[in-house]
């Protein structure tokens, strides 16, 4: 990687790995790039040392899992202080995950968890005492999450990379 530049084959790497890092070993890349499966485990090292790769996250249905509410929060932080709480927000029992937005009055996402409307009721005065105000709540359904194909684009992407 040349100042911050992923070439076709860390972006291969990249798009494969996102389709279930799990299960896909350096081998198996390695395989469908016609490259060493040495040489791929050192591009995943040093994609990782770079902070490219900031880690391996699980997929959870959470309403199997036994929390059947999963909601995201919409909320307004004061800019100067944006970073501050949504690092806070983490550490909130039920929280998921947290998105900071760099635009707009609605500027973090909260995406929470919880069995039952108390629960998310709490997560909310926890959120407020941090100094968020809320400005939506959304109950989601489900959501789905896919790998972001332009790794692959026909332009960038190694010919060997396939369809897959």
């Amino acid at each position: 990687m040349k100042n911050g530049e992923l070439d076709s084959v860390d972006k291969a790497i990249l798009y494969y790995l996102q389709q279930d890092a799990r299960r896909t070993s350096s081998g198996d890349i390695a395989e469908k790039l016609d490259l060493s499966a040495s040489t791929v485990r050192t591009r995943l090292n040093k994609l990782e040392a770079e902070g490219v790769i900031r880690g391996y996250h699980i997929d959870i249905d959470y309403d199997l899992a036994g929390y059947p509410l999963y909601t995201k929060i919409i909320c307004t932080a004061p800019v100067t202080e944006r970073d501050e709480i949504a690092n806070s927000a983490r550490e909130i029992r039920g929280v998921t995950a947290v998105r900071e937005i760099m635009t707009g009055k609605r500027n973090v996402y909260v995406n929470a968890i919880g069995r039952t409307h108390d629960d998310l009721n709490r997560i909310a005065e926890e959120l407020d005492a941090l100094g968020l105000d809320i400005v939506d709540e959304q109950i989601i359904r489900d959501e789905y999450v896919c790998p972001y194909h332009g790794f692959l684009d026909s332009e960038e992407g190694p010919s060997a990379a396939g369809d897959d």
